[in-house]
């Protein structure tokens, strides 16, 4: 574990307890912290192990942020683009800056790069249109999850994918955003696992009320304003559970708790700023790297509690679809590519494990042919900052990274 370094622009001076980095990407609903800290403080979850970083740009009152975490009497870092800018300098990490897209959820890979160079064991997503509910201890219970020792039911289906929203899905008829069309309809069994302790190396949280939907699926429910006719209850949901081995789902980052390890295999795709417009996929697509990664390392991504209140703000239905349409058929196919990607050997060292499957999966996709998809190129475009992506973790280890390789990746052609 690298050394923790004191960082200036604190809500509060940080303390030595503080382990767990709360990352919130926000650009209208950053007092959301307010509701998260109150309900530690109502369930006694100490809050100096928490330290906010809060992912926003220039055009919000950063100031007003900051004087929220001090008045709250928290620890955490505001960083707009100018101070996301700075941190890549004052690390010498200005060739990677382009990691970060600009205007984007993606830039949740931020935190992640921040909790990498301070030396932090665990990791909490946080999206700022969500509340927890207050009968729940929020990080009581994504920390029990990640220490979860004992049983658990694993579903499978046959086609490789499992639904997040499966349990009440003959009463709601639901799948979440990045679910492929191709694999719905599926059969699922299921069967109980026994999970070791520290397997657990991800806590996917659900959500109650605004269910998590693509643009598409979104229509189809008849709402026009990006959110949803048909909402969730906690009644939706069963036992928590796991997705059986080589099977995927959605990973979602609006309420998610994770393990430092797993940082090398979780960047979130870029999406939005790049030269196809595709956008909305993010999380989607780090997920399936993830889940590639836990399934070749036998670790485990725990699913269900605690929820989450999605308060998704009403916005144009087909402005989310503009954005999710350049992207559509690379979903239904980029989760083969993956799960086709196999490192030749496995190190023994867990840093050097996750690194490897990530660095099978980048030349999959950076070295892959993929013309027959609409937008393929993209996919040769993810491949290269996965490997930059790589090699900024490893310039953060001190070691020395080869030559940029994404910042001039080919854009696609144009007519002009």
């Amino acid at each position: 574990m690298t050394e923790r370094r004191e960082a200036p622009e604190t809500g509060a001076r940080p303390t030595v307890d503080a382990e767990i980095c709360v990352i919130v990407p926000t650009i209208r609903e950053w007092e959301c912290v307010r509701d998260y800290v109150a309900n530690a403080r109502d369930h006694g979850f100490e809050t100096d192990r928490l330290h906010f970083v809060l992912v926003t740009e220039g055009f919000c009152d950063t100031d007003a942020m900051r004087e929220m975490l001090t008045g709250l009497g928290v620890s955490g870092r505001v960083f707009d683009g100018a101070a996301r800018d700075a941190w890549f300098t004052d690390h010498g990490l200005s060739a990677y800056d382009h990691l970060i897209p600009a205007a984007s959820h993606a830039q949740t890979s931020f935190g992640l790069l921040y909790l990498w160079a301070e030396g932090y064991e665990l990791g909490l997503f946080i999206d700022d249109d969500t509340r927890p509910h207050d009968d729940v201890d929020f990080f009581g219970r994504h920390m029990s999850n990640l220490g979860y020792e004992g049983e658990l039911p694993a579903y499978a289906s046959d086609e490789q994918w499992v639904n997040v929203l499966g349990q009440n899905v003959d009463d709601h008829g639901l799948y979440p955003r990045g679910y492929p069309y191709s694999a719905m309809d599926e059969t699922t069994t299921e069967s109980t696992v026994d999970v070791d302790r520290g397997a657990v190396v991800a806590s996917q949280g659900l959500w109650t009320n605004v269910p998590d939907l693509d643009a598409v699926r979104i229509l189809m429910d008849g709402d026009l304003q990006g959110q949803a006719e048909t909402r969730t209850t906690a009644d939706d949901y069963g036992e928590d559970f796991l997705a059986a081995r080589g099977n995927y789902l959605t990973v979602c980052s609006m309420n998610l708790a994770f393990r430092r390890e797993v940082v090398p295999a979780f960047y979130q795709f870029p999406m939005d700023d790049n030269p196809w417009a595709v956008g909305r996929f993010d999380d989607i697509w780090s997920g399936l790297l993830l889940k590639r990664a836990v399934d070749l390392l036998d670790r485990r991504i725990y699913n269900g509690r605690p929820l989450c209140r999605h308060d998704k703000a009403p916005r144009s239905t087909f402005g989310d679809l503009t954005n999710e349409v350049p992207g559509l058929e690379l979903n239904e196919h980029v989760w083969e590519v993956i799960d086709d990607a196999e490192p030749e050997t496995i190190p023994e060292d867990t840093t050097a494990a996750y690194r490897a499957v990530t660095s099978a999966v980048a030349d999959a996709l950076a070295d892959g042919s993929f013309d027959d998809w609409e937008n393929g190129e993209f996919l040769n475009y993810c491949g290269e900052y996965l490997r930059d992506w790589l090699d900024c973790l490893a310039a953060l280890d001190g070691e020395e990274p080869r030559p940029v390789a994404a910042r001039d990746a080919a854009a696609p052609a144009t007519d002009d």
